[in-house]
């Protein structure tokens, strides 16, 4: 590899990682804002209230235009396990550095 041919490798490097550096900082500020949410999720999902919402669900005592995913086993159970592996992944790529 000639001298030319490195430096432009090395600029084309630097400029991937600083694309994706920004990109994950954002994510990150992104995902740490909402925190709240996610934990009232994750309180919310297989609680009382969350049995009574869905068997209300399921008699046809709400809206029918009403947007529901939640009240689905598979939206919330899918978004907090994700969650777990995304902090488990996050944990594991702080301790290999």
């Amino acid at each position: 590899m000639t001298q030319v041919q490195r430096i432009t490798q090395m600029e084309e490097y630097l400029n991937q990682s600083a694309a994706a550096v920004n990109a994950l900082a954002q994510a990150l500020e992104n995902y740490l804002a909402i925190q709240p949410q996610l934990k009232a999720l994750s309180d919310y999902y297989g609680s009382s209230q969350w049995f009574a919402d869905c068997a209300d669900d399921e008699a046809g005592r709400l809206p029918s235009e009403l947007r529901r995913g939640v009240l689905s086993e598979d939206g919330a159970y899918n978004v907090l396990m994700d969650h777990q592996q995304l902090l488990t992944d996050l944990k594991q790529l702080a301790q290999s550095k």
